[in-house]
Parts: structure tokens; C-alpha cells; sequence
């Protein structure tokens, strides 16, 4: 059986790095675009991603806590979407710079509200 405490930290290490990478990625688009091209800058977010998703879905067959049976959680996987949504059109191109940072602006505002459901475990955490 995993260790649910080892799942845990990876699980926060990997959400950290996720919200920081995608602000740092947010600040390449503004300032050095022909970064976000580069093979790391663009591969890296999606092994973290996958092992964010990984262990955020071990953690909750481990604690037996599932979508639609828990309101917080379901809340939280709805603004998972309306997260990955939002950063992919703030670092596409096919936008102006103004407005792909006002989706980026508006992610990372989901985001915040994604790391307050986790921690209160309420789907209004306020």
C-alpha cells in the first residue's frame, strides 16, 4: 500500500511547481516569447502535470473521497478545467498580449481558489 503522507508531499510539491511554472511561463509570453518554444519550457509542465494528476488521484482512492460524493472535490476538478482552459488560451499565440494576460490573470485567480478548496476542504472555502 502507498504511503499516504509521501503521495501527499508529492502531490503539494507538484502543485506548487505547477502554479509557479505557469506564472514563470506567463511571464515568458510577456517578456521573452521565443522561450516558450524551448523543448524543456515546453515538455517539463506537462511531466509535472501528469504526476500532479497522478497522485491527486491516488490520494482520493486512498482516502476514499471521490467526486460527486464530495462536494469540495468535485468543486475542485470543475475549476481544474476552467484552470487548464484558461492557461491555454494565455499561452497561445493567437491572441493579443492584453488579453492572454487577462486569461492568465484570471488561471492563476483559479488556481488560488483551487489551493483554498484543497486546503479548507469546503467548496466555498471564504
Amino acid at each position: 500500500m502507498p504511503d499516504y503522507t509521501a503521495i501527499k508531499i508529492l502531490h503539494v510539491a507538484t502543485v506548487i511547481i505547477s502554479g509557479g511554472g505557469f506564472a514563470l511561463r506567463l511571464a515568458l509570453m510577456l517578456w521573452r516569447e521565443a522561450w516558450l518554444g524551448l523543448r524543456p519550457v515546453k515538455v517539463l509542465p506537462h511531466i509535472n502535470d501528469t504526476l500532479l494528476l497522478a497522485s491527486g488521484i491516488t490520494l482520493a482512492v486512498l482516502s476514499r473521497q471521490y467526486p460527486l460524493a464530495q462536494d469540495w472535490l468535485t468543486a475542485k476538478l470543475v475549476a481544474l478545467v476552467v484552470y487548464i482552459l484558461l492557461g491555454m488560451l494565455a499561452l497561445k499565440p493567437r491572441f493579443a498580449k492584453p488579453v492572454r494576460l487577462g486569461f492568465g490573470v484570471l488561471a492563476l485567480l483559479v488556481f488560488a481558489y483551487i489551493v483554498s478548496v484543497a486546503l479548507a476542504r469546503r467548496a466555498w472555502p471564504l
